[in-house]
């Protein structure tokens, strides 16, 4: 990719490289891409970018995007509000969305712990859980994490820490196999592992 004739595509280049799941030769087929539609086309993806990028807030509830202090799901009246689905990140909200079979809220906690990767509980969104516990009237804790190592440190971490606060701390069924991420689950399975949760064991 050195040979890229002009500086300002090779700089384009670069930087949509550094998108995740993006190697250098993607991204110069999507610049080349741009440069064959009407500058029009760019400037509206380019402002659409920086748009998102200078509006989107975090939820100051439960870390979710929203375009206000509350997201939509926190501020929904309709929604059950003593229900907390705990999550790893932003996607698995959507994917449980999806679903249609959740009415409750949600708690993004931005990872799971993982100390070879060096992230601990401090690093994650569980203190302002903690705090949503002890300040609202949770009835349900739903721990909705990967079905991995780090996925089942987090849960066992967590229920240690809730297990005296909440009155029912669930897990979602295992249909979802070992070792899976929730957005490689299919709807329909995902689904039904939320409806069929089981109460949280650490046996």
């Amino acid at each position: 990719m050195e040979n890229i004739p002009s500086l300002l595509l090779k700089r384009c280049v670069s930087e949509l490289a550094k998108l995740p799941g993006i190697g250098k030769k993607s991204a110069l087929r999507l610049a080349i891409h741009l440069l064959k539609h009407k500058p029009e086309y760019a400037e509206a993806l380019g402002n659409s970018i920086i748009d998102m990028r200078q509006n989107i807030r975090f939820c100051t509830r439960c870390h979710n995007l929203s375009e206000n202090e509350l997201c939509e799901v926190c501020n929904n009246p309709k929604r059950n509000q003593q229900k907390i689905c705990v999550v790893e990140n932003i996607q698995d909200v959507l994917y449980i969305e999806n679903t249609l079979q959740f009415n409750g809220t949600y708690h993004i906690l931005n990872g799971v712990i993982s100390p070879m990767d060096g992230i601990s509980p401090n690093e994650l969104n569980i203190n302002s859980l903690l705090k949503r516990i002890e300040a609202e009237d949770i009835s349900e804790v739903i721990l909705a994490l990967p079905t991995t190592i780090e996925g089942d440190t987090t849960n066992f971490y967590l229920y240690k820490k809730l297990s005296e606060k909440v009155k029912s701390i669930t897990t979602i069924a295992r249909g979802v196999s070992i070792g899976d991420e929730l957005e490689y689950i299919d709807e329909i399975t995902l689904g039904r592992s939320i409806i069929n949760r089981i109460p949280y064991s650490t046996d």
